[in-house]
């Protein structure tokens, strides 16, 4: 008996290695390393990558103290379960493994607190929060000029890809998610393929310069539909680079981090030491009151510190709904979701909007103009992470 299960074993352990080894060449030894031990993503994942640094500045703002008392019961509707809830903000976050909770209104904290052994130095990572600062990159290199219009051709800074049926994509295709490129999220593979799934290579990848350049067509670009896709970020980040001539973290850092004022330096995670390229999609780690920094700048439509730092016409045509807006949501449209330039939104029922940066496990900067409010979660659970914007939205509704 002892032979066949050795043989099995032995079996078993040969297949492993050539598993490995098709992981290897199809990206790298590195890229197999991160799959075997790594696995799904993780709150910590900035641990795990190489990263650059963003400096913050000597001008620091300052988010003052504020008296008014955030409301404690939220009710709201759960499009899912289809009924009415009733949620204690204080039980939520402790049920919910919410890390850092924030509430700013008219730019001062109403409420600020941090669980489960974190603090307000404590760094947390983006996820695909990171995408609403890209959006924001874009905005800045068209107001300096380095990007001639959202209405450019990708193939002008990206020439590699042409002759694939992209010709005609614009950077605003590449904002709006609805490019036309080919992609897979693993949950539509049979999981044996993860590792060669179109999530795993935009987050583990690295060479994400490589797997930029080779996106190709699945042929929806001239239907203009909403496809969430993780290359686009990729894409822009390279076009970023090669427009500015500088690295995407150092853009950052000069077009909106010092100047916001940031209480913190931050950090983007890269695909590895070699390459040196940004973790476009999910890697910016940094603090929950920087976040809501980031928020308040966008609150206040660029403006902060007595300095227009992002152009105001960018904030407006980034964060308001398309009219009209052709795109297909889904069930999402029931609660007034919509897209805009990697910016997620809900309509309200008075006809006004509120924005939120939204990533995985629940990280958000949800920025409502209508009371002047800006909300940052972020933390560590799966059950709530795709309606807290409704929670958000239901509390902001409350306070006075």
């Amino acid at each position: 008996m002892k032979k066949p299960l050795a043989t099995l074993f032995i079996v078993l352990f040969v297949l492993f290695l050539a598993y490995v080894a098709a992981l290897s060449l199809f990206d790298s030894p590195e890229y197999a390393w991160r799959l075997v031990m790594y696995g799904q993503s993780d709150i910590n994942d900035h641990l795990i990558f190489p990263e650059r640094a963003i400096q913050n500045g000597d001008n620091v703002s300052v988010l003052e103290k504020g008296s008014e008392s955030v409301p404690q019961t939220i009710p709201w509707y759960d499009p899912i379960a289809k009924k009415e809830r009733v949620e204690n903000l204080g039980e939520l976050i402790q049920l919910t493994d919410t890390n850092a909770f924030i509430v700013l209104r008219d730019d001062r904290i109403v409420y600020e607190g941090y669980f489960n052994g974190t603090g307000r130095d404590s760094i947390h990572t983006s996820f695909s929060a990171a995408k609403s600062s890209v959006s924001a990159l874009i905005g800045a290199a068209i107001a300096d000029g380095s990007i001639a219009s959202v209405d450019d051709p990708v193939i002008q800074y990206i020439p590699e890809i042409a002759g694939r049926g992209l010709d005609s994509m614009t950077i605003r295709d590449l904002l709006l998610m609805n490019s036309g490129i080919r992609y897979k999220f693993n949950r539509e593979i049979p999981f044996y393929m993860h590792p060669f799934g179109d999530d795993s290579k935009t987050y583990y990848s690295t060479d994400m310069r490589k797997t930029a350049t080779s996106v190709e067509a699945d042929g929806t670009l001239a239907d203009k539909a909403f496809h969430y896709n993780n290359y686009h970020l990729l894409l822009e980040g390279l076009i970023l680079e090669r427009a500015t001539g500088m690295t995407v973290s150092e853009y950052m850092q000069e077009k909106f981090w010092i100047p916001m004022g940031a209480e913190y330096p931050a950090s983007w995670s890269l695909d590895s030491e070699t390459s040196g390229f940004e973790k476009m999609d999910s890697g910016i780690n940094a603090r929950a009151v920087d976040y809501a920094r980031f928020g308040s700048l966008f609150l206040h439509n660029g403006f902060w510190n007595d300095v227009q730092i992002l152009p105001e016409d960018w904030v407006i045509e980034s964060t308001a709904p398309l009219d009209p807006d052709p795109r297909d949501y889904g069930p999402a449209e029931e609660i007034g979701f919509y897209y805009k330039y990697h910016w997620n939104g809900l309509k309200n029922a008075d006809g006004t909007y509120d924005y939120y940066a939204e990533g995985h496990y629940g990280q958000y900067i949800y920025v409502a103009p209508r009371k002047n409010v800006v909300i940052v979660r972020l933390g560590d659970e799966t059950e709530y992470f795709l309606i807290w914007s409704l929670i958000f939205q239901s509390l902001v509704d409350q306070m006075e």
